[in-house]
């Protein structure tokens, strides 16, 4: 297929979100009666980037209230066609410290006001007994809190994006691979008339960026601000802050008989993550750490996987080509040591890690919640900051905006939010995500 010289759509980037934003533009246009025409290119192809090595992880453990609900709208999406996206909804649960008893209490009310099912249990010999009937072999320590949320889950990555890409294409969208963007051309208002890529030019009269940690790049070439002032909710204003910041995300696997982490029953377990405050040690009597960690993992396709809280690399980064393997010195050591402190059947499997091309490098938003925002008069913005693969329904959103309708699930995120001090509440989380 050659390059258009002229589309209606055009979405920029193959991942979770352009992918998701190209199947519901062609849904909506067909049901407007019109012929699709939606284009999405991509400087390499389906799932070269973060979507395709991503931990597939799906929950709504989410202190923010707009991060919950519209979480609650993208496992109705992985919920659709869970054979297509290869998902897995086997739940989640949350295991936290005592200093996060007040958060995930808070997570759990926000869920049953907006009808997601989870369960909470507060007290650590409560929640060592509920683990327990899971994991006999269960034995955290430092654990005061568990949030069991019934739906989430996983899926897995490159597969789950083969099957979006097949729905955008059945549904009129078309697909091009190695298609790099160099640069656009605006007119008087600012609003994007030719798209230059190396293959050619393209009029488009919408323009969808959804290109993970490659947002910076197109972002500057949009002529868009890399700094910033930030409003805080109590009026404070922080001057001159970065946009972005990239962070290496520490995951890993060890190989494994997936089994390992089966329930007594044979089945598949839950996702599980652990945030802790006591000491971390390895299966030497080894101190690990004395500081609150975290861990998190899942029976994956060849072994156990999971990962670990991220690691800030600066406020640039050379992502391209994608990182392969990301993890810091003492990763597998400390991730391992976490399986082993969590159950027994851990002890001994450090010989087992292996470096797998997982987590890559994400690129934060200056406050580390998404932007979803008309930056130009036409060019539709996708920042998810890291928080992308689960939010399979984003898209969806993106496509009711894009053809003229209103998103009240994506207007939380808009850009202005940083002008005016609308900004989401932070939790105790170590993880820069929450």
């Amino acid at each position: 297929m050659s390059l258009p010289s002229s589309v209606k759509y055009l979405v920029i980037g193959a991942g979770i979100h352009g992918l998701s934003s190209a199947w519901h533009l062609a849904k909506e246009q067909s049901a407007a009666g019109e012929t699709p025409d939606v284009l999405v290119i991509d400087k390499t192809g389906v799932g070269a980037g973060a979507s395709g090595i991503a931990c597939g992880v799906v929950r709504n453990n989410y202190y923010q209230p707009a991060m919950s609900e519209l979480m609650a709208a993208n496992v109705e999406v992985w919920e659709q066609d869970p054979a297509a996206f290869s998902y897995h909804p086997v739940g989640y649960v949350a295991l936290g410290a005592e200093r996060q008893v007040s958060d995930l209490t808070e997570v759990h009310e926000r869920q049953q006001n907006i009808g997601y099912p989870s369960q909470l249990i507060v007290g650590e010999r409560e929640v060592r007994d509920y683990m327990l009937g899971m994991f006999p072999d269960w034995r955290a320590q430092g654990v005061h809190v568990c949030l069991h949320e019934q739906k989430g889950g996983f899926a897995n990555n490159m597969a789950s994006l083969q099957g979006l890409a097949g729905k955008a294409t059945a549904a009129g969208a078309r697909l091009m691979d190695g298609v790099r963007v160099t640069g656009f051309e605006f007119d008087g208002s600012g609003a994007v008339t030719t798209v230059h890529t190396d293959q050619g030019d393209i009029q488009a009269e919408q323009v969808i960026v959804g290109v993970g940690p490659w947002v910076e790049e197109i972002w500057t070439m949009l002529g868009l601000p890399n700094r910033l002032d930030v409003r805080t909710p109590e009026g404070e204003v922080h001057r001159d802050q970065n946009m972005w910041t990239y962070w290496y995300l520490q995951e890993g696997e060890i190989d494994v008989d997936p089994k390992l982490l089966s329930l007594e029953d044979g089945s598949m377990p839950p996702v599980l993550h652990v945030d802790s405050d006591a000491p971390l040690y390895d299966d030497e009597r080894t101190l690990i750490t004395d500081e609150f960690w975290g861990n998190y993992f899942k029976q994956d396709l060849h072994g156990v996987q999971g990962g670990a809280a991220p690691v800030v690399v600066g406020e640039t980064f050379q992502v391209d080509p994608y990182p392969t393997a990301s993890v810091q010195e003492g990763f597998a050591d400390m991730w391992c040591a976490s399986l082993s402190h969590c159950m027994k059947r851990f002890e001994g499997k450090r010989a087992t890690y292996k470096n797998i091309r997982s987590g890559g490098v994400g690129c934060f938003t200056v406050d580390s919640f998404p932007v979803f925002d008309y930056m130009l008069p036409n060019v539709y913005v996708i920042a998810d900051s890291n928080h992308g693969y689960k939010m399979i329904g984003v898209g969806r959103e993106v496509a009711r905006v894009v053809t003229g309708g209103h998103s009240s699930l994506l207007s939380p995120f808009r850009y202005e939010r940083f002008a005016t001090g609308d900004l989401h509440p932070v939790s105790n989380s170590p993880y820069p995500w929450s």
